[in-house]
Order: structure tokens, then sequence, then C-alpha cells
């Protein structure tokens, strides 16, 4: 039979075409929607609050990444964070968030593989059983092996295995969010509670102090020298400031109850003993706010969520497209089980399936606009993760800036408060001034050394506060 060269050349130059159009397609399908510059935030060249103390000044002890409570110098922290890393329930389920996304991205990533199955049955048939009539009841038992597999000709499977792989790492960061939060939460639970323990001292003091101022009192108003007013005034300041004290002994026993659950323990089998106050207040090197959107563990899920909604429109996009699957099955069948495993009982199978949905009612179209949609959000989301996330930092650079121009002044006011209730006490004892001038003396003191208390553990808490914003430790 002799080939007409013009047929010939007609059926290279159709398949040339069709090769063509293919790759046509399959670039249309596979290109993703362009993510706009504009619409993301860009970081500023440095920090309003960086005054040249928090970019430049390296902390006292240099440590590893992920360390950063060890700046604190405080072994009793260290312990506690390390045991929060290894048993706290917050970071157990997002660590068992990520192990699922991952095993998702294999079962995704799985589609694009042969699938190979095997397979055996047997039925019994009368009348027409595959185009063939069956006069009499028939037994028919058949085993065999089937093969299929699907090409990826317009990246439905890679941008479907690209988005699960995108959500797996969004969950990683996730993770490393939650464990810096628990982190946290630790070292901002144990400070305060140490913040505590120097108040309860203060308080406890303070009521031996007007125990002493009453005592006086009593002893005065025996021998005539003052009324029974002042010993009043005395008794309700003891009974006042016991109260006070009581109070801090609640609020202490609630952080250590939270440090407990922090750590993952039993409160009941949990206790921290009450100790002195001796964390070192580290200065944090801020950097760049440019290293910020690599450092934090939010800002990178937030990427990574928006990177995945991205590729989600490209297999939404795919739908518009044929899917071919390649199939095969090879095996045996016989109407009778003894010459099942027969050469002449031998079966095979193999074909090519391409599937496109020509009316749909808007289905496909519906799922691009759904996945778009998922993206502006996506986006939206991302931006607002950034301008939290420099929020964050201007914060707490501001607030320890006040802070320590704060302490300042308080220490200030302590100074004199104290040298105020040491000139009141001498005139009180040598009968000069009234007793109200001595308890509005002892007063003002202790509510200014309660202040400088405060101002100090704000200062912890801001520093925390700000390793969080900053995503964790430092180089």
């Amino acid at each position: 039979m002799t080939i007409n060269p013009r047929a010939k050349s007609r059926s290279r130059s159709w398949g040339l075409s069709l090769f063509f159009m293919v790759a046509l397609l399959a670039g249309c399908a596979t290109s993703l929607p362009k993510i706009e510059s504009d619409k993301l935030p860009q970081p500023p060249a440095a920090f309003k609050e960086g005054d040249g103390r928090w970019t430049q000044a390296p902390p006292t002890e240099a440590q590893p990444r992920g360390a950063w409570w060890k700046a604190f110098a405080d072994p009793v922290l260290d312990d506690l964070v390390e045991r929060a890393n290894r048993s706290n329930t917050s970071i157990q389920v997002a660590a068992a968030r990520l192990a699922q996304a991952r095993a998702f991205v294999r079962a995704t990533d799985a589609d694009r593989s042969p699938q190979i199955g095997v397979g055996a049955s047997a039925t019994r048939a009368q009348g027409i059983v595959g185009g063939v009539a069956v006069a009499t009841p028939r037994n028919i038992v058949a085993t065999g092996i089937d093969f299929s597999y699907e090409v990826d000709l317009f990246g439905r499977l890679s941008h479907a295995t690209e988005a699960a792989t995108l959500d797996a790492q969004a969950q990683a960061s996730l993770l490393q969010s939650a464990r810096l939060l628990v982190q946290a939460q630790v070292a901002q639970t144990y400070l305060a509670l140490r913040a505590l323990d120097a108040e309860r001292a203060l308080v406890r003091s303070t009521v031996g102090a007007y125990r002493e101022t009453l005592t006086l009192t009593e002893r005065r108003w025996r021998a005539g020298d003052v009324a029974e007013l002042e010993v009043a005034r005395a008794s309700t300041e003891v009974a006042a400031t016991e109260s006070d004290a009581l109070a801090l002994d609640r609020q202490r026993a609630e952080l250590e109850h939270a440090l407990a659950v922090l750590v993952g323990e039993v409160v009941s089998s949990f206790s921290l003993p009450v100790a002195e106050w001796n964390s070192a207040l580290p200065v944090i090197p801020a950097g760049l706010p440019s290293t910020l959107l690599t450092r934090r563990p939010d800002v990178s899920a937030a990427q990574q969520g928006m990177l995945a909604a991205q590729a989600r429109v490209g297999v939404a996009k795919a739908a518009y497209f044929p899917r071919v699957a390649l199939t095969g099955t090879a095996g045996y069948a016989s109407t009778d089980l003894s010459d099942l495993l027969q050469w002449s009982s031998r079966a095979w199978l193999l074909g090519a399936i391409a599937s496109l949905p020509v009316f749909d009612g808007g289905r496909r179209k519906a799922g691009i606009e759904s996945a778009s949609a998922q993206l502006e959000g996506d986006v939206a989301r991302y931006r607002e993760q950034v301008l939290v996330a420099f929020k964050d930092v201007e914060d707490q650079l501001s607030g320890l800036r006040l802070l320590s121009e704060q302490a300042e002044a308080q220490g200030r006011a302590v100074q004199s408060s104290s040298r105020s209730t040491a000139l009141s006490d001498v005139r009180y004892r040598s009968g000069y001034v009234s007793q109200l001038d001595l308890l509005d003396a002892q007063r003002s003191e202790l509510r200014n050394r309660r202040q400088a208390l405060q101002v100090r553990s704000a200062q912890y808490q801001s520093a925390v506060a700000l390793v969080r914003a900053l995503g964790g430790g430092w180089d």
C-alpha cells in the first residue's frame, strides 16, 4: 500500500498542531495569578524607636537562636522553659497538626504516582454478560492486577501537591509560633511571680514596721501622752497592710498554678519555692525591620498560606482542561476455578481515558472565583500580619524606653520617701510630729517602693514581649 506524501505531511502537521495546542493549554493552566507588590507592606528602613541601644547593643551573653531565655541568667527559668518545651499541651497539639499536614502532603503527592492494585472476584451469571449470551447459569472467577496513572498535563496534581506542601510549611511555622508563645508565657509568668515575691517581702516588712509603731503608740497611750485615736489609726494600718499581703499571696498562688499548666504538670504536685529576684535584664538587639519578616514564625505562616492559596487557583483553573489517565489490567478469568491459572485463561487490557466536563452549571467558574477570593483574603491577612509585627516591635521598644525613664524617676521618689519616713520617725519618737504624719510618710514610702517594683516587673515583661515580637532569639 502506497502512502500519499501529502497525507503524511498533513498528519505531521496535525500532530504538531495538536502538540502545540496541548502545550499552550498546559501553559495557560499552570500560570498562576500574580500577587501585586503594592498590596504587600514594605519594611521601613529603621524602627521608629530605634535609638541605637536596641539596634546595636548585643546581649551580655550571646546565645544560640531559640534559647533566648538564657539571657536572663536564671537557672530556674531555664529549667521551667525546658520542661514546657517537652510537656506543654499547646506545643503538642501544634506538633500533631504539623504531622497531619505532612501526611496530607504525602497523600496528595501519591496521586501523581502510578496506582497498582490486585483483586479477585467470583460471580455466577446468566443472560448477556460482557456482550456474550450465556444460556445457562455459569460461574465466572477472575484475578488480576489493575494499573492506572493520571498524566498531569495541565498541572492540576502538581499544584495540589505544591499547595499541600505550603500548608505543611505554614503548620511548621505555626508550631514554632506556638513554641515561642509558650516560652514567652513561661518567662513572663515566672518573672511576674518573682516580682510578687519581692513585693510580698516588702509588704510584710512594712507590716513589721507598722507593728513597731503600734507598740510604741500603745505605750505612749498608756503613759497618757497620746489619745486612743492614734492607737486605733496604727492598728488600722497594720490590719490593712496585712490584708494587702494576703492578697499578694493569693496572686502568687494563681501564678504558680498557671506555671504548672504551662509546663504540663498537675497543679497539686507543682510548687516553686520563694526565692530572691536575681534575673538579669538583657538588652535586646532589635536589628533591622527587614529581618523581622524572616524571623517571625506567624508572618512566615501567613506567607506560606498566601502562596498555598495562589497554588490552589492553579488547581481550580486546571479543572477547565481534560484529565488524561492511562489504565490497564492483566490477569486470569475462567468459568472453572481449576482452570483459573491456566495460560489459556489469561486476559489483559490497556487503554487511555480522557474526560472533559462540557456543562457543569458554572461549577468550575465558581471554583476559580472561590480560590481567587481566598487568595485575596490571604494576601490581606499576610499584609495585616506584617503590619501587626511591626506594631508589636514598636510597642515594646517604646515601652522599654519609657519604662527606663520611669524607673529612674521612681528611684528618686523612693529615695525621697525613704528619707521622709526616717525623719518623721525620729520626730515622732521625740514628740515633735503627730502619729498621723508618721503614718503618712510610711504609706508614701510603701507606695513608692511597690510602684518601683511594678515598674521593674514591667521592664522584664516588655523585654520578653520584645523577644516574642522579634520572633525569638538572636544570632
